[in-house]
């Protein structure tokens, strides 16, 4: 004999399985990370201005006097 209360709690499961349904499929891991290689160095763009590292210098002084 089932008594009031585990039928009302089946009762409200069915009502939430009907109103939400099921849990989405998880998902793995592999299917959520790209592997990429990263892009190749740039020269020109590492170079960078001789003079710039001369000036960044002579600012940090110019902030401590």
């Amino acid at each position: 004999m089932q008594n009031h209360s585990s039928t009302a709690q089946d009762s409200d499961s069915a009502a939430r399985h009907a109103r939400f349904g099921a849990l989405p499929e998880r998902i793995a891991y592999e299917d959520m990370v790209e592997v990429k290689s990263a892009s190749p160095r740039d020269p020109e763009r590492d170079a960078g201005d001789s003079g710039a590292g001369r000036l960044l210098a002579c600012m940090a002084w110019d902030l401590v006097l």
